[in-house]
C-alpha cells in the first residue's frame, strides 16, 4: 500500500470513487488512495434500487440533479461500461392532503427550474401505467426525463477508470486512528500500514460518524436498515419507476424484468444492521398490491438489506468542518447518495483541488446544526 498521498478517501462506495475519478481525471491528482473496508458494492451503493430523479422539493437539490441525470446519461460512453441508463421517468402518486399540497408546491419548483414535471390526476396517472389502482390516490406527478439504472456498473466504471489514471484502492483495509499535530491531519493509520496526508474525505455513508469520532468530529447522521426486494421476472410492462409520498412504497422493472422495490419501515434495529425482516414483506406486499393488484401473483425470489444515511434535516453534510483542517464530509445523503455522487464528486474534488468556495457546501456545512439553520426536503420515499 502507498504510504504518502495527496488525498486518502475513506469510503469505497460511489461517492468516495466519483471523488477519487474527479480529482484524477479534472485536475491531475492522481496520488490518491481510497480505502475500503469491505469489498466494492457491499455497502449502500451496491444494495439501493437504482433510481436516478430530479424531482425533488427544493431548487438546489433539483438542479444538481439535473446535472447529475446528464452525467448518469454519458457515463456509459465515457467509462466503457454499460449501466443500463433507462429514462423512463418517475411517477409519485400522493394519498392525502399535506402530501398533495407538498407536491404541488415541489412541482412548481421544478418547473420553475426547468423540469417537465406534470401534475396529474388520477385517470391521467393510470395512462401511464394502465395497471394501477388508483382508488385513494389524490394526485401524481409525472417527470418523463428521471431515469433507473442498474449500480453496480457505476462503482466498476469509477473504480476501473480511476485506477488506469494512478489511482489506489484498498479494499479490507480499515481506518484505525488518526495522526494529528493539532487541528492538522498528519497521517491515516489502518490495519495494513500508516498513510502520510493532510486531506481526508468521509464517504464512508452510514459509518461516517464512526470515521468523524477518530477525530473528535461529532455528526448527527444516524443509520437507518432500508430492505429491498425482487421478484421474478416479468415481461416489460412497467415504464416509469412508481413512488407512493405517503407510505414511502416504490417499485420500478429492471432490465431483466424483475420488480424491484422498497418501503418505509420505522420499526427497525437501531445501528448499523443490514438484515432481513418478514415485517417488511409484509408491509411491502400489502401497498405493492394495493397499488398494483395484479402483482398479488407474482413470486418473490430474493430481499436484501442496505443503510440509509438520515440526517436531521434530509439533507447531507458536505465539506470541510471547522475543527480539523482539510477534513471533507460526504454524507448524509438519506438514501439518495448514489444519484448525486456523479455531480457531487466532481464538486468536492473541485473544492479539494483548488480551494473553490461553492455556496452549497455553506448550506450543506456541519455548523448549521450547532447554529439551528436546519434546511428542508419534502420529496423523500423510502
Amino acid at each position: 500500500m502507498r504510504d504518502r498521498a495527496s488525498v486518502v478517501i475513506v469510503g469505497g462506495g460511489i461517492m468516495g470513487l466519483s471523488v477519487a475519478w474527479h480529482l484524477a481525471k479534472d485536475h491531475g491528482i492522481t496520488d490518491t488512495v481510497v480505502v475500503e473496508k469491505g469489498y466494492l458494492c457491499g455497502g449502500a451503493s451496491g444494495r439501493n434500487g437504482g433510481g436516478v430523479r430530479a424531482q425533488f422539493g427544493s431548487e438546489e437539490n433539483i438542479r444538481l440533479m439535473q446535472e447529475s441525470i446528464r452525467m448518469c446519461r454519458d457515463f456509459a460512453a465515457e467509462m466503457k461500461i454499460n449501466v443500463w441508463f433507462r429514462q423512463g421517468g418517475y411517477l409519485f402518486l400522493v394519498r392525502n392532503e399535506p402530501a398533495r399540497k407538498n407536491l404541488e408546491k415541489s412541482v412548481r419548483v421544478q418547473n420553475e427550474c426547468g423540469l417537465a414535471t406534470r401534475l396529474l390526476e388520477p385517470k391521467e396517472a393510470k395512462r401511464i401505467v394502465p395497471e394501477l389502482d388508483i382508488e385513494g390516490v389524490l394526485l401524481a406527478s409525472y417527470n418523463p426525463d428521471d431515469a433507473v439504472v442498474f449500480p453496480w456498473p457505476f462503482v466498476w466504471g469509477y473504480a476501473e477508470c480511476a485506477q488506469k489514471l494512478g489511482v489506489d484502492i484498498e479494499t479490507f483495509t480499515e481506518v484505525t486512528g488518526f495522526e494529528t499535530r493539532g487541528a492538522r491531519i498528519e497521517g491515516v493509520v489502518t490495519n495494513k500500514g500508516r498513510i502520510r496526508t493532510n486531506r481526508v474525505v468521509n464517504a464512508c455513508g452510514a459509518w461516517s460518524p464512526e470515521l468523524a469520532a477518530l477525530l473528535d468530529v461529532e455528526l448527527p447522521n444516524r443509520p437507518h436498515r432500508h430492505e429491498i426486494c425482487s421478484t421474478e421476472p416479468l415481461k416489460p410492462w412497467l415504464k416509469p419507476l412508481v413512488a407512493d409520498l405517503s407510505n414511502g412504497l416504490y417499485f420500478s422493472q429492471s432490465m431483466r424484468g424483475e420488480i424491484v422495490g422498497g418501503i418505509s419501515n420505522e420499526d427497525v434495529p437501531e445501528g448499523l444492521d443490514m438484515g432481513s425482516s418478514h415485517r417488511f414483506l409484509a408491509l411491502y406486499a400489502r401497498a405493492l398490491t394495493r397499488t398494483v393488484p395484479l402483482l398479488g401473483r407474482v413470486k418473490v425470489l430474493r430481499q436484501w438489506a442496505g443503510c440509509y444515511d438520515l440526517t436531521p434535516d434530509a439533507n447531507p453534510i458536505v465539506g470541510e468542518v471547522d475543527a480539523i483542517e482539510h477534513f471533507y464530509q460526504a454524507s448524509g445523503f438519506m438514501g439518495h447518495g448514489f444519484m448525486m455522487a456523479p455531480v457531487m464528486g466532481k464538486l468536492l474534488a473541485q473544492h479539494i483541488a483548488e480551494g473553490t468556495k461553492l455556496p452549497l457546501f455553506d448550506r450543506w456545512n456541519l455548523r448549521r446544526f450547532a447554529e439551528g439553520k436546519l434546511l428542508s426536503e419534502s420529496m423523500i420515499i423510502g
